[in-house]
């Protein structure tokens, strides 16, 4: 693609607005971007999959808009809000995409922003992120909403800590995008997290503004289990490797664990001390196989391997000393088995182990990171100087 200089402007932009029977949003949506957008060349398309009459109130608001507004009614929608943001940036006038949702969650106002921050050219996609300094989740209907989001996100990133390390909210449905820098084909939309498809597929430089996200006004949200339940599934498709490859080696943990704790038991060991024993020896284990086979590639870059045993080794731990517990009581309390027990314990404990080790122990030094932003900072000076010299 072709890379922006420092202080380029861009040409226009064409901001595309998914929408699904959001009739009672459009005339806000249209007044707030073109508002926010007075002075800028740019189009506002929307795609919709509506089942209501949202299509005639677009085409009724767009002929007496300030800025053009065209829109894209999808018959037979495929990859659902995914899909239909593929679609609009395939249909977009410009090149420079912004991705916002139709329920006014996501503030217009904070479009000449994320316009700014690409211009400074050092970026493909701008973030509009709520969880970096000044944003806000706020709008998150209730404390279990806010709780998924935040554990959403945590996994997200944890299953790709290379690709989404500059992304604070690689869930969030409000970007900029230059669609220069991807490659749309690539794609595989699955419901609603286009943007961690984009993030995952495409080889891109991120950048993030702060966003507070709002209340929705009018409408529901499409947020469901269901939707939870493919969002879960689409990431497996995306990531079948490091959780994946976490997971067998959890299992095989998993299973050592059981049999040593059998085996110990039935050689008259009291249960709770063939507990510990075997979480002491799988723990070990488990730290040598991911070495060798999951965060391979991370190594180098993370802290040094006494450093990332003694994280390892003190979490695993600290893990087991509040597992243990809770398997006592099962078997004291509920009098469930002490095998069934440790087994429950185990399959939940693997995704807490899982977070701790892609996000703590392997993450990079500081030394690095701050390596890579200084080596980003002279590219771009270089890129500049030879602009100006041209």
């Amino acid at each position: 693609m072709e890379d922006m200089s420092a202080g380029d402007p861009i040409l226009g932009a064409t901001v595309i607005i998914p929408t699904f029977n959001e009739r009672d949003n459009i005339a806000a949506l249209v007044s707030r971007v073109s508002g926010a957008l007075v002075d800028r060349d740019v189009e506002i398309l929307f795609v919709d999959d509506s089942s209501d009459d949202t299509p005639d109130v677009i085409r009724r608001i767009a002929a007496g808009a300030p800025v053009p507004v065209r829109l894209l009614h999808r018959d037979k929608p495929v990859g659902g809000l995914g899909g239909a943001v593929v679609e609009g940036i395939a249909a977009a006038s410009y090149d420079v995409c912004i991705v916002m949702d139709g329920d006014l969650q996501h503030p217009p106002e904070l479009l000449p922003e994320m316009i700014d921050r690409f211009e400074e050219g050092d970026a493909d996609v701008v973030i509009a992120s709520r969880y970096i300094g000044g944003g806000d989740n706020g709008g998150l209907a209730g404390a279990v909403r806010v709780g998924v989001s935040r554990g959403a996100t945590l996994l997200t990133k944890a299953m790709f800590p290379i690709r989404l390390s500059g992304a604070s909210d690689p869930m969030t449905g409000y970007f900029l995008v230059d669609r220069r820098g991807i490659d749309p084909e690539a794609l595989r939309p699955n419901g609603f997290k286009i943007l961690l498809e984009i993030l995952v597929r495409s080889d891109v430089r991120i950048a993030e503004v702060p966003m507070e996200f709002g209340e929705r006004l009018h409408g529901q949200s499409k947020a469901s289990f269901v939707q939870g339940m493919e969002f879960l599934k689409h990431l497996a498709r995306l990531r079948f490797g490091k959780m994946s490859l976490f997971a067998i080696i959890g299992g095989v943990g998993a299973l050592a664990n059981l049999a040593i704790m059998w085996a110990l038991t039935h050689l008259g060991v009291e249960y709770v001390w063939a507990a510990i024993i075997a979480a002491e020896v799988t723990i070990i284990g488990n730290f040598i196989l991911q070495e060798r086979y999951v965060f391979n590639d991370m190594r180098g870059d993370a802290s040094a391997i006494g450093v990332r045993f003694a994280q390892s080794f003190t979490f695993n731990n600290v893990e087991a000393a509040v597992r243990i517990p809770v398997l006592a009581l099962m078997v004291e309390t509920w009098h469930i088995s002490s095998i069934l027990a440790a087994a429950i314990t185990l399959v939940a404990a693997f995704f807490v182990r899982f977070l701790f080790h892609s996000l703590v122990v392997y993450a990079p030094r500081r030394s690095v990171r701050l390596a890579r932003k200084s080596e980003e900072r002279q590219r771009l000076r270089l890129e500049a100087e030879a602009a100006a010299a041209e």
